[in-house]
């Protein structure tokens, strides 16, 4: 015996009165809060750019991805510092190229970003603006001459290189000359436990070069590793100038990679950068 197939509606519930609907907007917010910390906490969490102490890798108007699990968990993990953790949980340390969200050692209230340059043991040091690890110097090509235009000190103009990290990471780097103040430093020993971090900028970068202001970077402090792009401008628009936001963005840097090049395909000249005719001598 077949059964019959309802065709009479259902009633219709009740609208929601004010104090219902304000309590189901609550509710609705509250979900998406939680939601978002866990996403931030666990997988993923924005960062934008400010400053141009990771030139040519990173502009200012950069937003781009840290991955949490890269590096496994420690209280920095989480929104202001409050997870109950001692070290770290599912720790995998980073790799020597990688750049990397820290908090800060003199303050972690701030939030810095940086590369990995020295591992826990090694030694650091710069003479003549040259990169040595481990008493070796470390190889750079030249690339050529690049005019960058900041807004606050305005047009200066650089020296691209590519460095080559023991190992065989690639990426690249920015020189006023081989002459400025943190061009040449102490020898300095990698403290177990912790990492030496230096900006691509190299002659406008507050890095582990600065001990009191930052220093070695303990494991703990480091939120995680930073992937890839998910929007740039150039800052010609202001949040509310709509109209010009399709001309301030920088299409080419959008999902653009920050992982070092480990494969030998090389890594790409930056976009935003005006190329000078001259090259120089290496």
């Amino acid at each position: 015996m077949t059964e019959k197939i309802q065709t009479k509606d259902k009633e219709r519930d009740p609208p929601l009165n004010a104090k219902e609907e304000l309590a189901e907007f609550f509710r609705t917010a509250l979900i998406a809060v939680v939601l978002a910390v866990i996403i931030r906490s666990f997988f993923f969490e924005p960062f934008n750019i400010p400053s141009g102490s990771m030139k040519p890798t990173l502009l200012v108007g950069d937003y781009l991805f840290v991955s949490k699990p890269a590096y496994g968990y420690s209280r920095y993990s989480f929104p202001f510092g409050i997870a109950p953790i001692e070290g770290r949980l599912m720790a995998k340390e980073p790799q020597r190229g990688d750049v990397v969200v820290f908090k800060l050692p003199s303050d972690p209230r701030i939030d810095y970003i940086k590369r990995v340059i020295g591992l826990p043991g090694e030694t650091v040091q710069m003479k003549a603006g040259r990169l040595y690890i481990n008493d070796q110097l470390v190889p750079r090509a030249p690339v050529g001459l690049r005019v960058d235009d900041d807004p606050v000190s305005g047009e200066t103009t650089m020296t691209e290189y590519i460095e080559t990290l023991p190992g065989g990471s690639e990426h690249q780097i920015f020189e006023e000359t081989d002459y400025e103040p943190l061009d040449n430093t102490p020898k300095y020993r990698v403290p177990e436990g912790h990492f030496f971090a230096m900006g691509d900028n190299r002659d406008n970068s507050q890095d582990s070069r600065v001990s009191e202001m930052v220093g070695d970077v303990p494991f703990e402090n480091i939120v995680g590793r930073a992937d890839f792009l998910f929007f740039s401008t150039n800052g010609s628009a202001r949040i509310y100038e709509l109209w010009k936001w399709p001309w301030s963005i920088r299409y080419d840097r959008v999902f653009d990679s920050l992982g070092p090049d480990r494969d030998g395909a090389g890594v790409s000249v930056p976009s935003g950068m005006n190329a000078q005719a001259a090259e120089p001598q290496e």
